[in-house]
């Protein structure tokens, strides 16, 4: 049964029949989304943006929601030149993410941007405070590991690309 249902997200209650018996559980279905890693050189892109649910700024990963039925690549394509202002000249998939299955469906794909060059093809979202910063690559693996990065995405992001990276060209 739908509680709620907003712009980009909704809301509801679902049954579901388990071995110890029937239990309602409260889903949130907030769609899909990316978040890209662009590295340059031995620098990566981040952005401190303002994130009012948690009342202040967080250092991150470009990210953003998947419009219907537009593919990861090209989100991530568009939220790179939005966020960071920055272009990606390969886009790399370093898989997916569940971001929080407790309550949540939200899958996030991440990538790992080759190539960066500056751009400003698109505005800002209207809604976003967002300040560009190239932080040194063992810079980002020390604050990922200290707690300076806390956002779950570049976290895994971190990992899959500068920490555990797969082998590649």
């Amino acid at each position: 049964m739908e509680l709620w249902r907003g712009r980009r997200l909704w809301i509801e209650r679902r049954t579901v029949d388990l071995p110890s018996g029937p239990k309602e559980y409260v889903v949130v279905h907030p769609g899909g989304a990316v978040a890209v890693l662009p590295v340059d050189g031995d620098e990566v892109v981040l952005i401190r943006q303002y994130r009012a649910a948690v009342g202040g700024w967080v250092l991150e990963a470009p990210a953003g929601t998947l419009e219907p039925g537009e593919e990861p690549a090209a989100c991530a394509a568009r939220e790179l030149i939005e966020e960071a202002r920055v272009a990606a000249e390969e886009l790399v998939p370093l898989g997916t993410i569940l971001t929080t299955p407790g309550f949540s469906d939200e899958v996030i794909h991440l990538f790992l941007g080759r190539g960066i060059t500056p751009c400003t093809a698109y505005p800002p979202d209207e809604d976003e405070q967002i300040e560009v910063e190239r932080v040194p690559v063992g810079e980002v693996r020390a604050m990922a590991l200290d707690g300076r990065i806390a956002d779950a995405k570049t976290l895994c992001l971190v990992l899959r690309a500068l920490v555990a990276p797969a082998p590649g060209p």
